[in-house]
């Protein structure tokens, strides 16, 4: 296994790490909008959102591949009526490509987050 850590995304606030690459695959660890400094960043659900990509992107770039490559994604959001805002996002940044993905609501996130996005990308050629 190979930790992934970058200073483009925020550091892991607890015992775990940004991403684990192994056997051709990255999985992230779940992302919140926090800037890679760690500061929250305000705002409604689609600013938070793209601050969650901005994560990921700059986690999968750090070890080779991208948003293109992503197989699975999980979002969770703390409240579902939020949905279409956060979807537009998610469609925006993915452009064409449609990884699977699983979407749950969830009583409370980390720092008062409103999204937290989790991605399996694949790595390498």
């Amino acid at each position: 296994m190979q930790i992934i850590s970058t200073a483009d995304a925020p550091k892991a606030i607890g015992p775990y790490s940004q991403a684990i690459a192994l056997d051709g695959l990255v999985f992230t660890s779940g992302q919140i909008p926090l800037s890679a400094d760690g500061q929250k960043v305000e705002g409604d659900i689609a600013v938070q959102t793209e601050q969650v990509f901005n994560n990921l992107e700059a986690i999968l770039v750090s070890c080779g591949s991208s948003l293109a490559r992503v197989i699975k994604v999980t979002v969770f959001m703390t409240d579902l009526a939020e949905f279409a805002e956060m979807n537009a996002v998610f469609a925006k940044r993915f452009g064409e490509h449609r990884p699977a993905r699983s979407t749950v609501q969830v009583v409370a996130l980390p720092t008062g987050a409103r999204v937290e996005i989790e991605a399996v990308a694949r790595v390498g050629s």
